[in-house]
């Protein structure tokens, strides 16, 4: 990735967003929102582009896998990414209060919400907790630095995370990764 990288979002900055959006009256779509970035590393363009159709299963019922179709992602990059509890929790949820047809992610004024409304979403969220550095990309950064750092004890590898991230190449995927010096150090300690 060129130029400025997005902040990663910590464990701890991701339960404050969360609290934040608790108390609108969006908050179910919100939560989904902030889950689809974080959770499952989406672009503000799939987040936008999110439709029912992609998270439910046969019985319309929230199912295990979102299904990015190569029309609503960059490059035609569509995947097939499991679905994180949490995300499921709240897309059932979400699933609830509004038709099961059409978009996931609707502005107030009952529409689709464009890209550009996700991106000034995230915009308005991050300047509201004093986020310095975080963008509509941190949550994918961190969803691919996460899942980066856990691919081995899974039984995976980086591959798994490129395909998951839905890049072309892995020196794309690699470029996302945020660093730990800490990890750093107790990988040169066991060395």
């Amino acid at each position: 990735m060129s130029g400025r990288q997005a902040k990663f979002i910590t464990e701890s900055m991701l339960k404050r967003m969360l609290s934040t959006v608790r108390t609108r009256p969006t908050a179910d779509r919100d939560r989904v929102i902030i889950l689809l970035s974080a959770k499952a590393g989406l672009r503000a363009c799939e987040i936008a582009g999110v439709e029912w159709s992609m998270v439910l299963d046969a019985r319309g019922r929230v199912g295990n896998s979102l299904m990015i179709e190569d029309r609503i992602s960059k490059r035609g990059s569509g995947r097939r990414i499991p679905m994180h509890p949490d995300l499921r929790v709240a897309l059932i949820r979400l699933q609830r209060q509004v038709s099961s047809e059409g978009p996931v992610v609707m502005s107030g004024r009952g529409g689709k919400m464009r890209p550009n409304s996700i991106v000034n979403w995230f915009v308005a969220l991050f300047h509201y907790l004093e986020f310095d550095g975080c963008s509509s990309h941190s949550g994918r950064r961190t969803f691919i630095t996460n899942a980066a750092r856990r691919a081995y004890g899974a039984g995976g590898c980086l591959r798994d995370v490129q395909i998951l991230a839905g890049h072309k190449s892995l020196s794309m995927t690699q470029g996302y990764i945020d660093g730990d010096t800490n990890a750093q150090r107790r990988i040169i300690a066991s060395i």
